[in-house]
């Protein structure tokens, strides 16, 4: 056998892996094993435990040339298992920041760039955009009278942001939380542009669009003078804003805005009586919760807050039998989609990922999957299903679940007549004709 001998390493690299104490390593292998990556067909003789050894011999370029850091899901298992503490998918992500532009896999570029140059990841035009959110609403209004989407309205105290599939194809999965704001009586907006929820720059190692994307966020929340925003529910839009948010604070403290989570305005409007939920309507099935990653191990570990305990108060608002999946909080096991690996051309090494992830299904013996993510609800609910066919499921957001729990109750005919005054005038101040719709 060769000896493997250390080799230069371009200075950038060495000052940011410096910042990783590689010594601390002690070559135990427990980032291995919990690892999703381990094992996959087509990686045959490559582990956590290997990349770092490589790094920590000026590897760099083997490292970086290699699907390796884009197969990693940044779940972060790793991180939380190791003894010495040491932040392996920050290091995996910078690995993904020093590939070419050209050669990132899939779509993940030419989405954060379409994000960056456009407001969202499908390049969807501003007056598509409105007129979908027009009638769409228009639509909901039919079952809630007085419903619009309230768009750039100022000093709201809610701002939420869409995720641009909902946008462009999954449009009736918008009705959810609206259904939920609608019941609220909320005091909520959306964008006008600028709109996107989720945060490709996280997952293609881009600390610039990064830092930008959240800065539009403050930026907006500070000309429109509202309140709090809800950070967007995927794990790369929530873990991804608040990264750049972090770094546009420290660089100036007056970029500090308010938020919230989606599980702590539930849990507020649960708990102050704004919203009222009949647990009847899911009688018969059992259900379980999926920890997201990135609500949970790396929030915590970044943040100090994790969200755990919180999505189960929340269902068993909703719900009288739930049944953890085993393991579960911060052990519980990824998914198999973050990190991108949702939309990047890595589908049968995703499912590879996910195998534990149906085990743990199964076990629970859940007939419904509840998810915080969207990245995790459609892995969940599509990619699983067509690799592992024996145990079926439902899955369903936790906002979905609140949502057809709801005691929905009309608001007050004069309530009605000023959204509908406020909704014409929004629309047409938008130059949107909503006469012309057909919903």
């Amino acid at each position: 056998m060769d000896m493997v001998m250390p080799k230069p390493m371009d200075a950038e690299v060495r000052e940011f892996l410096a910042k990783f104490d590689f010594s601390a390593c002690m070559v135990c292998g427990t980032c291995s094993n919990g690892c999703p990556i381990t094992g996959t067909p087509g990686m045959e003789g490559w582990d956590t435990r290997k990349v770092m050894r490589m790094l920590s011999y000026g590897m760099v370029d083997e490292v970086v040339d290699s699907n390796f850091p884009w197969l990693c899901t940044g779940c972060g298992r790793c991180a939380y298992s190791c003894p010495m503490g040491i932040d392996i998918p920050a290091v995996m992500a910078h690995m993904k920041s020093l590939r070419d532009r050209d050669k990132v896999p899939g779509t993940l570029h030419q989405g954060m760039q379409n994000n960056v140059d456009t407001g969202n990841n499908l390049a969807i035009a501003r007056e598509d955009y409105l007129e979908g959110m027009a009638e769409l609403g228009a639509e909901m209004a039919e079952e809630c009278p007085g419903f619009y989407v309230p768009v750039d309205k100022d000093d709201a105290k809610i701002l939420f942001f869409p995720n641009s599939k909902e946008v462009y194809g999954d449009f009736e999965d918008q009705f959810w939380w609206w259904k939920v704001f609608y019941a609220a009586k909320e005091d909520w907006t959306v964008p006008s542009a600028g709109w996107e929820a989720v945060d490709w720059a996280l997952f293609t190692g881009n600390y610039a669009a990064n830092r930008k994307l959240a800065k539009r966020k403050i930026d907006f929340m500070k000309e429109h003078n509202i309140e709090r925003m809800i950070m967007p529910d995927c794990g790369g839009g929530s873990y991804g804003c608040r990264k750049g948010m972090e770094t546009c604070v420290l660089e100036d403290p007056n970029n500090e805005v308010g938020f919230t989570y989606l599980y702590d305005y539930l849990i507020q409007i649960i708990r102050e009586g704004r919203i009222r939920l009949d647990k009847s309507v899911n009688a018969g099935k059992r259900f379980t919760w999926h920890d997201s990653c990135k609500h949970g191990r790396e929030l915590a570990r970044h943040f100090g807050k994790g969200y755990y305990e919180e999505p189960r108060w929340i269902i068993r608002q909703c719900v009288d039998d739930f049944a953890d999946m085993t393991p579960n909080r911060g052990l519980n096991y990824c998914c198999g989609a973050g990190g991108g690996m949702w939309p990047m051309p890595f589908e049968d090494e995703s499912a590879y990922h996910a195998r534990r992830k149906y085990d743990q299904i199964r076990r629970s013996g859940a007939d419904v999957v509840v998810v915080g993510c969207s990245n995790c609800r459609d892995q969940i609910m599509k990619r699983i299903p067509k690799y592992y066919t024996e145990y079926t499921y439902e899955v369903k957001y936790i906002w979905q679940l609140v949502a057809e729990t709801l005691v929905l109750e009309p608001w007050e005919e004069e309530m009605v007549e000023k959204a509908n005054s406020l909704a014409n005038a929004q629309w047409e101040k938008f130059g949107v004709d909503l006469s012309a719709m057909e919903y």
